[in-house]
């Protein structure tokens, strides 16, 4: 098996947005330093970008998983530079940065300033119809809460109640969450998905100080917006998947559709130095060999290939939870709306008891999405506390996503177009003791020579987070090749 005299070969094992990002840069530190180098990148189906994925029919733009991503986290954007995106970067339109939560029905504008889970502002809070005035008395009392001593995580249902109350807890900080996560706040940690917050208790004493020294500087953006500060999120102009196209279009020789890993084995310690560390073998009957590895497919892909030879590993890997959700997409005339919703869309509390956990407006937060004339929505399914809804079958999902809509927007009219997709087991739920967990993986991956993790299981499930888990893979790899680690 010795490769005596050929460039050393790094194989990426998931065709996903870190796994790309990983063979990108591999590239880019091979060309910088003029190292010899071979990178094979393998993914299972027959396209790339995992839920990233952009269909461009009859003038939509229809996204079909994430639509855009944060610019604060800037990996994602240098990336795009590097790829010579940055001229088609667009940010959402200002006009439409409102947030809605259904209450009772309706759809009601979340209080001005609100982020995430905690106000800026008290006094949007005090005219918000979403609280009762009991629920607004505690929110008042939050800055008189003590400050949590202990340093072991804890749930966002536990956080938030504890600092704010129940109300916020159900009707706003659940909603968002669940849109973000597709999770149950029971069970999610604080501490992985939302660390700013921990760091104001633990530092200010208090969310809504926090949060008002944040906003010292920027009250002009955040005021006169809700829920995310939506100025930071930004997409392309031919949707999402262009950086998905742009990496694919540098790295085709490198990459392997329809290739479907079923074992990963380690060469023994006291093999000779020139035989590549790892041997890759295929559904088909094929195999690979290759010097390092990035392995970038979900958790539960990866395990079973691992279990064999590094079951601490393997069975870390397979502790990781994730959940499964679906978008329907829809498009209607704008006259098709007794009042169009000035805003980029809505979050649904599971106290609603409504088959559908959020709604957007895909074509009012990012211009080019549809004809005139035309509104693009999207409508999103299931999640970790509606997984019953994936049983349904798409003509199901459909009249589910229409019968919301017409509920809460009036919307009675046939859509235009339809276009659904399922993403089972697509999303990593961060469980409460994620970072530890994580951490154990990075310890047990880390004693494996020529070996890097990477991927939404990590450290974060945003676009930004992937690039940048999949570049320092990439990093790792390449740094111990050409040190002769």
């Amino acid at each position: 098996m010795a490769r005596s005299g050929q460039p050393p070969r790094v194989a990426i094992i998931g065709g996903g947005i870190a796994g790309l990002s990983a063979a990108y840069r591999l590239s880019e530190l091979a060309a910088a330093s003029e190292t010899p180098l071979e990178v094979a990148l393998f993914e299972a189906s027959d396209r790339l970008g995992g839920p990233l994925e952009t269909i461009r029919r009859d003038g939509f733009v229809i996204e079909t998983g994430a639509d855009s991503f944060l610019s604060e986290k800037p990996w994602a954007l240098q990336l795009a530079e590097r790829l010579g995106l940055r001229g088609e970067v667009i940010a959402t339109q200002e006009q439409y940065r409102k947030t809605y939560v259904v209450r009772e029905g309706r759809l009601v504008e979340l209080p001005e300033g609100f982020s995430l889970l905690a106000p800026t502002f008290i006094a949007p809070v005090l005219r918000s119809p979403l609280f009762s005035w009991r629920g607004k008395l505690r929110i008042l009392l939050e800055p008189l809460i003590p400050r949590r001593r202990e340093e072991s995580d804890e749930s966002l249902a536990r956080f938030v109640t504890r600092r704010l109350g129940r109300e916020v807890l159900e009707r706003i900080a659940q909603p968002l969450a669940g849109g973000i996560y597709t999770a149950d706040p029971e069970s999610l940690s604080i501490a992985a998905t939302m660390p700013r917050f921990v760091e104001m208790e633990r530092n200010k004493g208090s969310l809504v100080r926090g949060l008002r020294v944040a906003a010292h500087g920027r009250a002009a953006e955040a005021r006169g917006t809700s829920g995310a500060r939506w100025s930071l999120f930004v997409s392309f102009k031919g949707g999402i998947a262009a950086i998905i196209d742009a990496l694919a279009a540098r790295l085709a020789q490198s990459i392997h559709r329809r290739a479907r890993v079923i074992e990963l084995n380690q060469r023994p310690e006291d093999a000779d130095s020139v035989t590549p560390r790892w041997r890759i073998r295929f559904a088909d009957g094929a195999e690979f060999d290759a010097d390092a590895v990035v392995c970038a497919a979900p958790a539960y892909a990866l395990a079973p290939l691992l279990e064999a030879h590094h079951a601490q590993l393997a069975a870390a890997l397979a502790g990781i939870r994730y959940a499964s959700a679906a978008t329907v997409a829809m498009a209607f005339r704008t006259a098709d709306f007794p009042r169009l919703p000035r805003s980029f869309g809505f979050v649904v509390p599971i106290v609603e008891n409504r088959r559908i956990i959020a709604g957007s407006f895909s074509s009012l937060k990012f211009a080019g999405r549809a004809p005139d004339g035309m509104v693009l929505a999207r409508v999103f399914i299931g999640g970790a506390l509606q997984s019953e809804m994936m049983a349904l079958d798409e003509d199901a999902m459909i009249t589910a996503a229409r019968e919301e809509f017409a509920a809460l927007l009036g919307v009675a009219a046939k859509p235009a177009l339809v276009c659904v997709r399922r993403w089972p087991e697509s999303m990593p739920q961060y469980e409460v003791g994620h970072l530890e967990r994580v951490a154990a993986i990075e310890r047990e991956a880390g004693a494996l020579k020529g070996f890097a993790l990477a991927g939404a299981f990590m450290r974060g499930v945003g676009i930004p987070d992937c690039v940048h888990c999949g570049e320092a893979a990439a990093e790792a790899v390449f740094a111990a090749m050409t040190s002769g680690g």
